[in-house]
């Protein structure tokens, strides 16, 4: 769907901010720690979800002075919509994960379809251990197919957000710190 930059300035302008960069990269950074302390000793994969953990996993990865391997999936519910239907998978990981520590990097953990499918392949393809990484965890109400991640760095009430990877109907991934669009 093609937005215009005016009705976009709109959304921007009259959404809260619910996070700053600053406090959205010392988020990252306890995440780092985390990570670290989990896995520095594992020779890891980590794996990001495609298109919204890039910016989140972008910043964190020289965060991680161990090796690992990085790999991506995408697998997606959205398709630049704001509600989702069925996973629709578009690409699998290409690293062979048997043995192996896998660390899943995802932008929101929301109902947690994507996140929950995404594990299932790992543990399919037979990793030792599959650890999930969520930069926002969205306080839900009611149930969610993937309950908690193993890290997380913010939590966000139940409102639609984007920023920092996530975005408004396929925009605004780059925006500077966490948005929740406007309630009417």
């Amino acid at each position: 769907m093609k937005l215009t930059k005016d009705e976009l300035d709109k959304v921007f302008a009259a959404a809260d901010r619910l996070y700053s960069s600053v406090e959205v990269e010392q988020a990252i950074n306890q995440m780092a720690a985390k990570i670290t302390d989990s896995l520095s000793k594992k020779n890891p994969v980590v794996i990001c979800l495609m298109t919204g953990a890039l910016v989140p996993l972008g910043i964190l990865l020289p965060k991680l002075q161990f090796p690992l391997e990085v790999d991506y999936v995408h697998a997606t519910r959205y398709l630049g919509n704001t509600t989702g239907k069925g996973i629709k998978w578009i690409k699998y990981p290409e690293t062979d994960l048997q043995g192996r520590s896998v660390l899943l990097v995802d932008d929101i953990l929301d109902e947690g379809y994507t996140l929950k499918a995404v594990f299932e392949e790992c543990k399919k393809r037979l990793a030792r251990e599959v650890l999930t990484c969520v930069l926002i965890d969205k306080q839900l109400n009611r149930p969610r197919a993937f309950e908690k991640a193993d890290i997380t760095g913010l939590r966000i009430p139940d409102r639609y957000v984007f920023g920092y990877g996530m975005d408004y109907k396929g925009y605004l991934r780059n925006s500077p710190g966490i948005f929740a669009v406007k309630e009417p």
